[in-house]
């Protein structure tokens, strides 16, 4: 190999793309997060329903900020690569709650997930950021999700009417969404500055899912 090859710096088509690269980033932080022990017990069955109404009411701020601020950056070029109505989830899981006979109203978000609210809020001067935000939540509901669904029902007989957040019966075929999800953010009109931010801000996100279920179970165990 010549010098000038051996120095060359890598072609737009040798870098991972941004999926790549948000799956690779994220991967450590995804795992912390996936075994914390609140969701671990959670999704083994070794809770109860009340665990799990106790999740749900604490998403309910996080997916309010979201869609809020998602709504705010409406028309931005890089939002609006990723915003979709058929994914909103808010008044699927206040329906969720009604069901339980919780209003979120009367609820006070733990400190973790102010923080994490805090933090979707002050994406709004910063798409690339949003969009890191609504990778992990939305792809993490029609991936994972999933699987919470088919735990709930199987070891606390939740019914399906009181799941309805993870029902996404306007999409066809989830896959073939999650394929397209991830050309899109491919496709994002990102600068490597900007991909910086989005991929620093999804590891964040994780790490926020990880504090709110540390403080789920820290108010478990006192």
């Amino acid at each position: 190999m010549t010098p000038d090859l051996q120095n060359a710096e890598p072609t737009a088509a040798d870098r991972p793309s941004i999926s790549e690269r948000l799956r690779s980033a994220t991967a450590v932080a995804h795992e912390r997060a996936e075994h914390a022990p609140f969701i671990d017990d959670l999704m083994s069955g070794r809770l109860d329903t009340g665990e799990y109404q106790r999740l749900a009411v604490q998403l309910y701020f996080v997916y309010e900020a979201l869609e809020r601020v998602g709504a705010e950056l409406a028309g931005d070029p890089v939002a609006d690569a990723v915003l979709d109505t058929k994914l909103l989830r808010l008044q699927r899981l206040g329906a969720d709650l009604a069901s339980f006979g919780i209003d979120p109203s009367h609820v006070t978000p733990l400190p973790a997930v102010a923080r994490y609210v805090a933090a979707i809020e002050s994406t709004r001067a910063d798409p690339a950021r949003y969009v890191a935000h609504h990778y992990t939540r939305y792809l993490g509901d029609l991936s994972g999700g999933q699987v919470v669904a088919h735990r709930m029902r199987e070891h606390y007989g939740v019914e399906d009417g009181a799941l309805s957040f993870y029902s996404f019966d306007e999409i066809d075929k989830l896959k073939r969404y999650k394929d397209a999800y991830r050309a899109r953010l491919d496709a994002l009109p990102l600068d490597p500055d900007g991909i910086d931010r989005l991929v620093d801000e999804a590891i964040a996100a994780f790490d926020h899912n990880q504090a709110v279920f540390g403080d789920l179970d820290g108010a478990r165990a006192a």
